[in-house]
């Protein structure tokens, strides 16, 4: 896979504002590359550490934690999000929480 493909889903998922969330989907969508949400989730296992990429903020389509219900990485990016002022009821993120881009995010910020 293109390091390329990489970089773009990286900076695509600094976008996501600190409260929000978005879907794998989503995220590959906003990335140019519609229809690779698996690939986001590998990207982001891949994710440099000193990029900080903001993992947890991404999630399943229905809007439900990326992990297994009560595994230690799901426990970790339910925190993540609390401390962001994320609402979650059982283990899913409520609507008002979900990113949505402006145009001048649309038209400025993403690349692709």
């Amino acid at each position: 896979m293109s390091a390329d493909n990489y970089q773009r889903i990286w900076q695509t998922v600094l976008l996501i504002p600190c409260g929000k969330v978005a879907s794998y989907g989503q995220i590959a969508d906003l990335a140019g590359l519609p229809g690779r949400a698996r690939l986001v989730g590998k990207a982001l296992g891949y994710a440099p550490a000193e990029l900080t990429v903001p993992w947890y903020r991404v999630l399943r389509s229905d809007r439900s934690l990326a992990f297994a219900p009560g595994s230690t990485t799901a426990l970790q990016q339910r925190q993540l999000l609390l401390a962001e002022g994320v609402i979650l009821k059982k283990n899913r993120v409520d609507a008002t929480a979900v990113w949505q881009p402006d145009l001048a995010e649309l038209l400025f910020k993403l690349q692709y």
